[in-house]
């Protein structure tokens, strides 16, 4: 195998585990073992770093990462790895919990693994390596499939072998960087330096409490702006729809590649607010909502009574 590639895969299969230790909040040592005959085979022994901590966090850690792997992207990790969780905590159960003092505690770990679980799940980081792992192996094609064994102590399986085939590759391969959307309305903006002149350029404000660049989308607060309609003086703010745009970078981590302002609700003058046509329009729609809503929901009520 390209030692590249090789190398290429076991960093991000490790970035995976580093995030489950990291929700988990356990400090681990990942060793490397010698080869195995058949194939290319890599063996990483997982151990904590605590030597009073449970050795079922070590076993649950192990577990989960052979699991998420091979959990395809339109997949719940949570929903594929229930029952596994259910299984390793019954055998933990059966094997060391006499005292009733440590199934409370093992039924305390089973409610934060699934806490935790939730959290992988929405993990960019989680999702970003693996897809990265998947790439990677995508387009080297002398790879026919891989397959991921987790072990316990004494080699004992503490999961059945997991395989996944190069036709399903692409079913972990994320198709893009970019991220959902996220919006908020009636955001507060304090204008730093507006744009008085046409162009796609950078307005500058601050938004909680921070400096932002961002592109004003509003043709009519725009042309208020430019017809002078607007004034802006030291302190001058909007009230506004805030849209944030991100990416997830190589490492899953979340970037903001943009903030633009579609809406300006009402700006202040001599601290009181002024509100701008599209503001109004927007305020009467949503006041028409509610009272349909509200309709609705006391019109049910008649119908029960």
């Amino acid at each position: 195998m390209d030692a590249l590639i090789q190398n290429r895969c076991e960093y991000e299969f490790l970035g995976i585990l580093k995030e489950i230790a990291s929700t988990f909040k356990v400090e681990i040592t990942i060793e490397t073992e010698p080869l195995a005959n058949g194939g290319l085979k890599r063996l990483f022994k997982i151990a904590s770093k605590d030597v009073n901590k449970n050795t079922i966090i070590v076993t649950l850690i192990t577990s989960l990462l052979a699991a998420i792997i091979v959990t395809p992207i339109a997949t719940s990790i949570s929903k594929t790895t229930e029952i596994l969780i259910q299984k390793l905590f019954e055998d933990s159960e059966l094997k060391e919990l006499e005292k009733e003092k440590l199934k409370l505690e093992i039924e305390k770990l089973k409610q934060e693994t699934r806490s935790n679980i939730l959290k992988l799940d929405s993990s960019n980081v989680v999702k970003k390596k693996r897809s990265n792992f998947y790439e990677s192996l995508d387009n080297y094609p002398k790879i026919e499939k891989v397959t991921f064994i987790a072990s316990g102590e004494n080699q004992a399986s503490l999961l059945e072998e997991q395989t996944v085939f190069r036709a399903e590759f692409k079913q972990f391969i994320l198709v893009t960087d970019d991220l959902e959307p996220s919006e908020e309305d009636n955001a507060i903006i304090e204008i730093i330096s507006p744009v008085l002149k046409k162009g796609a350029y950078k307005w500058m404000g601050i938004y909680n409490g921070e400096n932002v660049s961002f592109s004003m989308k509003s043709k009519e607060f725009k042309n208020l702006i430019q017809t002078g309609q607007v004034q802006f003086k030291n302190g001058t703010s909007i009230n506004c729809l805030l849209t944030i745009k991100k990416k997830i970078d190589n490492e899953g981590i979340e970037k903001i590649i943009s903030i633009e302002v579609p809406r300006v609700n009402h700006y202040f003058e001599n601290d009181k607010p002024v509100e701008t046509s599209e503001g109004k329009k927007h305020r009467r729609k949503k006041e028409y909502e509610r009272s349909q809503t509200e309709l609705f929901s006391s019109n049910q009520d008649s119908t029960e009574l």
